[in-house]
């Protein structure tokens, strides 16, 4: 199982994310990049606010891929201390000190002048197109706490399962279309799962 594209699997989610459509509590927050275009189909389709939540993965250095952590606005940091626990107290500083410069690059281009996100008293529905080690996922939850959300749903289509219970300690829901225990690459649920561009995010974010 899975999807043509994250256009299809917005609006799978968005059928399970039914209660929430019409809400004027509710905001459907894209995690940047992939996740805004799963985002945008869930805000069309419940007829919600469409934003973006920004938060950048930390990559071990020598496997960028394997997160051992993630930074969020505000100051946010989460760490998956498994991981990190094998890397110099260096090793760590130099990608925070990267990935908090490219946050704060992205805050300013895809918030396009916008105010700063308030989520004071609203229900946060963060998605992304897949959760592998749920790093990012981790850190948006938290953000959406800084933030004062009154209610947190990380919503996602697939999901590795340690990931999705991970989570659950974390957000007030999880949503997950499909849940496996040997996941992989989130790309591998997508027959289309092209590498989206600023701009891309930016045109679906206007």
């Amino acid at each position: 199982m899975g999807f043509r594209n994250r256009v299809e699997a917005g609006s799978a989610l968005a059928d399970r994310l039914a209660e929430y459509a019409d809400r004027s509590d509710a905001v459907a927050l894209g995690l940047v990049r992939g996740g805004v275009p799963v985002a945008a189909e869930v805000a069309r389709r419940l007829r919600i606010p469409l934003d973006v939540l920004v938060v950048r993965k930390l990559g071990v250095p020598w496997a960028p891929e394997v997160a051992f952590g993630a930074l969020g606005p505000g100051g946010v940091q989460v760490l998956n201390e498994e991981i990190a626990a094998r890397l110099a107290e260096d090793e760590i500083d130099l990608v925070v000190r990267h990935e908090t410069t490219e946050l704060r690059r992205r805050e300013r281009l895809f918030r396009l002048g916008r105010t700063p996100l308030d989520l004071t008293g609203r229900t946060a529905i963060i998605i992304d197109d897949g959760l592998a080690t749920g790093a990012t996922a981790s850190a948006a939850v938290a953000v959406a706490r800084t933030l004062s959300a009154a209610h947190v749903v990380l919503a996602t289509p697939v999901g590795a399962a340690a990931a999705v219970t991970r989570l659950t300690r974390l957000a007030d829901e999880v949503i997950c279309l499909l849940e496996e225990s040997d996941f992989g690459a989130v790309s591998r649920y997508y027959d289309d799962f092209r590498q989206l561009a600023d701009s891309d995010v930016t045109r679906l974010l206007a």
